[in-house]
C-alpha cells in the first residue's frame, strides 16, 4: 500500500470533494439553464446533448482539448517521470503527448469533411465497413474509455487517500458523483463549460506551484537553490543510466525508454477514444484546425511546467526534514501510484500545499471524467442501442438511454476502481499497459477516414492479431529477461516498451497485406460517411445546421486539410526530433544558467496557455455572456416589477377583509 502523508484530516477530505463536487454541479446545471432560458440554445435534444449543434469555436475547442487531455496521470506521473529520470522526464512526458493532439487534427478534419453530420466516430467505422468492423472498433474504443477512467479513478483516489486519510472505497465513489449529475443535465455542451472552467483552475495552479517552488518558498525559492540541491543529488542518488548520474540532463536511457512508451500508448487513447472524435464533431468548421493545434500546444506547458516544479522539488527536497519519507527516498510503489507530486507540495506548503494538491487532482478527474462518460454515452446511445436494438428511436428516447449510460458507467467504473486497488494496479501501471491493449487498433482506425483502398478484412483481423501479438511479445519478454511474470516484472520499463512498439507497429505490416490478399471489390469513395443523418427530435426541436451549411463547411476544410498536414508534420518533427535528440546526443548536464532559462521558458509557455485556454474563450464568447447577463438582468427586473405591483394590491385587499370581518360577526 501507499505512504500516507495526512496532511489533513479526513474531515477536510470529504468537505473538499463533496464541498468542490456540490460547487460545481450547481453552478453547470444553472449555467446550463441559463443558456437555455436566456439565449435560446436548445438543452435538451439528442443532438445537442451528443454533438452541441456541431458550432462550438475554436476557445472553447483548445480549452476542452487541454483539459480532456489534462489527466490525474498528466499531473502525477509526469511529475513521477521528473523525479525518477531528472529533468528530462518532463519534457519526454509532454512532447510524447503532444503529437498526438497535433496530429489527430488531420484525422479531425478529415472526420468532419468525410461525414459533417455523425454523431461518432464508430458510426463512420459502420458506414464503411458494416457490422463486423463496427463490432470490433466498439470493443476497442469502450476498452480506451475504461483504462482512461480506471487512470484517473485510481490516480485521483490514492492522492486524496494519502493526503486526508479518506477511505479508497469512498474516494472512488465521490469523485465522478457531481461529474455524473451534470453530465446528464448539461450533456457535452456542459462538459465543454466546464472544461474551461477547469482548466483556468488547474493552470492557475501549476502556476501557484511554480512561483511558490522558484521565487517565494523559504526551502526553495530561486532556481539557483533548486538547481544547487539537484546537483547534490546526482551526487547522493545518481540516477542510472544518465549523463553522468544527474538530474540536470536531457540524456536519459531510461527516460528515452518511457519516451518510446509514452507516444505509443497514447496514441491509442487519443485516436481511439470517441471523446475526441466528438469535439472534432461539435466543433465549427472553422474551429476544427486552430482548435486542436493551439490546445496541443497550450497543453505541453501543463505536464512540461508542474514536472518540472514538483517533480524536482520532490528530489531537490528528499533531504529535507519535513518529506514526508524523510530520510529515506519515496518507494517506488510510492512514485508509480503518483505521490510525488503532493508530498512535494505538503513539504513546500504544509496544509495549504495539501489543499492545492487535492484540488488540482479533483480537477483533472472530473473534467477528464466528464469527457469519458459523453464518449461512453454517445456510443452505447448510437452505436448500440439506435444501431441494434431500436432503430426508429426518438430523440427523446435516445436522451433517456444517453442519461441512463452515463449514470451505469461512471458507478462500474467506480468500483471497478476499487477492484484494481486491492489488486495493487496502480495509475503508473496502467499508463504504461494501456499501449499494449489499444494500440494495434491505431492505424487500421485512422485509415479507416484517409486510405480508400484499405479492405473490410484488414480492418476486422489487423488489431486483433496485433493485439495479440502485444501480449505474446510482452509477456514473452517478462519471462526471459526476469524469469516469472507478475505485476512488478511485467510493469518494467523494457517489458511494457516490447509490448507497446508491437502492438502499435504490427498494422504496419498485417493491413497491407490483408488488404492486398482479400482486397474489396472496389475502392471505397466514402460516400456512405456522408449518408449519416442526423436525429429526428421532433417539431419542437429544429435543426442547429442544414445541409448547405455543411457543405460550406466541408469546402473550408477541404482547403485547410494541406495546412493541417504540413503544420502536424512540422511540429511532431520539432517535438520529436529536432528538440530533444541533439540534446540527447550531446550528454549535455545543465548549467546553472540554462537551468533557470528552462525554467522560465516553461512559466512563459503556461502563460501563453493561460491566454489560449483562458482568456481567448471569453473573448470569443463575449456576444454570448453579454446576452445572458443582459437577459438575466431584464429578467430579474421584470420579477421586481410584477411584485411591487402585487403586493399593494393584495395588502389593500388584505386589509378589506379584516375591516369586514367584524361586521359580520
Amino acid at each position: 500500500m501507499s505512504t500516507t502523508i495526512f496532511a489533513l484530516e479526513e474531515i477536510d477530505g470529504y468537505g473538499i470533494v463533496l464541498g468542490f463536487g456540490v460547487v460545481f454541479t450547481l453552478g453547470m446545471i444553472g449555467t446550463t439553464l441559463g443558456l437555455h432560458r436566456y439565449h435560446g440554445e436548445e438543452s435538451f435534444s439528442s443532438e445537442t446533448f451528443s454533438t452541441a449543434d456541431r458550432k462550438v469555436k475554436t476557445g472553447l475547442i483548445a480549452s476542452a482539448v487541454v483539459s480532456s487531455w489534462t489527466w490525474a496521470a498528466t499531473l502525477l506521473h509526469s511529475s513521477s517521470v521528473a523525479y525518477l529520470y531528472g529533468i528530462s522526464g518532463p519534457f519526454w512526458y509532454a512532447s510524447g503527448a503532444t503529437v498526438q493532439i497535433v496530429l489527430f487534427c488531420v484525422v479531425a478534419i478529415e472526420l468532419k469533411r468525410r461525414a459533417p453530420f455523425a454523431h461518432t466516430f464508430l458510426e463512420v467505422v459502420r458506414a464503411r465497413y458494416g457490422q463486423a468492423g463496427h463490432v470490433i472498433f466498439i470493443i476497442f474504443c469502450l476498452c480506451t474509455n475504461f483504462l482512461v477512467t480506471s487512470m484517473l479513478l485510481t490516480g485521483g483516489s490514492a492522492v486524496i487517500h494519502s493526503l486526508c486519510g479518506m477511505h479508497i472505497v469512498a474516494a472512488c465513489f465521490l469523485l465522478p458523483l457531481g461529474t455524473i449529475i451534470y453530465t446528464v443535465v448539461g450533456g457535452l455542451k456542459a462538459t465543454f463549460l466546464t472544461d474551461y472552467v477547469h482548466t483556468l483552475a488547474v493552470l492557475i495552479i501549476i502556476l501557484y506551484f511554480a512561483f511558490i517552488t522558484y521565487f517565494k518558498s523559504p526551502i526553495l525559492g530561486s532556481p539557483s537553490k533548486v538547481y544547487e540541491l539537484l546537483v547534490n543529488a546526482s551526487y547522493t542518488y545518481p540516477v542510472e543510466g544518465n549523463a553522468q548520474g544527474s538530474y540536470l540532463t536531457m540524456h536519459s536511457r531510461d527516460g528515452a525508454i518511457f519516451f518510446v512508451i509514452n507516444i505509443i500508448g497514447n496514441f491509442g487513447t487519443v485516436f481511439l477514444d470517441n471523446g475526441y472524435y466528438n469535439k472534432a464533431i461539435a466543433a465549427s468548421p472553422m474551429a476544427c484546425l486552430p482548435g486542436y493545434i493551439l490546445g496541443g500546444l497550450a497543453w505541453f506547458a501543463v505536464p512540461f511546467l508542474v514536472a518540472t516544479t514538483m517533480g524536482l522539488a520532490a528530489v531537490a527536497l528528499q533531504n529535507h526534514p519535513a518529506f514526508p519519507t524523510y530520510p529515506n527516498r519515496l518507494r517506488s510503489h510510492d512514485v508509480s501510484a503518483g505521490l510525488v507530486l503532493p508530498a512535494a507540495a505538503v513539504t513546500l506548503l504544509g496544509k495549504g500545499g495539501a489543499i492545492a494538491s487535492m484540488a488540482l487532482i479533483f480537477m483533472a478527474c472530473t473534467s477528464a471524467m466528464s469527457a469519458q462518460l459523453i464518449s461512453v454515452s454517445s456510443i452505447v446511445t448510437y452505436d448500440i442501442y439506435r444501431t441494434y436494438m431500436n432503430k426508429a428511436a426518438s430523440g427523446k428516447k435516445l436522451i433517456y438511454v444517453s442519461h441512463v449510460s452515463v449514470v451505469i458507467f461512471g458507478l462500474v467504473m467506480s468500483a471497478a476502481s476499487i477492484g484494481l486497488y486491492y489488486i495493487d494496479i496502480n495509475m503508473g501501471y496502467l499508463y504504461s499497459m494501456m499501449g499494449i491493449i489499444i494500440s494495434s487498433a491505431v492505424i487500421p482506425g485512422a485509415l479507416t477516414l484517409m486510405w480508400k483502398k484499405q479492405s473490410k478484412v484488414a480492418v476486422c483481423i489487423s488489431p486483433i492479431i496485433g493485439f495479440a501479438c502485444a501480449m505474446t511479445a510482452w509477456f514473452t519478454a517478462t519471462k526471459f529477461i526476469y524469469g516469472t511474470i507478475s505485476i512488478e516484472t511485467s510493469g518494467a520499463d523494457i517489458t511494457m516498451l516490447v509490448g507497446n512498439v508491437v502492438a502499435l507497429f504490427s498494422p504496419v505490416l498485417f493491413v497491407p497485406i490483408f488488404s492486398f490478399i482479400a482486397p474489396d471489390p472496389t475502392p471505397y469513395d466514402f460516400t456512405s460517411m456522408k449518408e449519416i443523418k442526423l436525429i429526428d427530435d421532433g417539431p419542437n426541436h429544429n435543426p442547429q445546421i442544414t445541409p448547405e451549411e455543411a457543405e460550406r463547411g466541408v469546402i473550408h476544410l477541404t482547403r485547410k486539410l494541406r495546412i493541417a498536414r504540413i503544420l502536424a508534420i512540422f511540429l511532431t518533427s520539432c517535438f520529436v526530433l529536432i528538440w530533444p535528440w541533439p540534446m540527447y546526443g550531446s550528454a549535455y548536464v545543465f548549467s546553472e544558467a540554462f537551468f533557470t532559462g528552462w525554467v522560465i521558458l516553461g512559466i512563459v509557455w503556461m502563460l501563453l496557455s493561460f491566454g489560449i485556454v483562458g482568456i481567448y474563450p471569453l473573448i470569443e464568447g463575449y456576444d454570448t455572456v453579454i446576452t445572458v447577463c443582459r437577459n438575466l438582468f431584464i429578467d430579474i427586473q421584470q420579477r421586481r416589477q410584477r411584485l411591487a405591483r402585487i403586493t399593494p394590491d393584495q395588502m389593500s385587499s388584505n386589509v378589506q377583509m379584516d375591516d369586514v370581518a367584524p361586521k359580520n360577526a
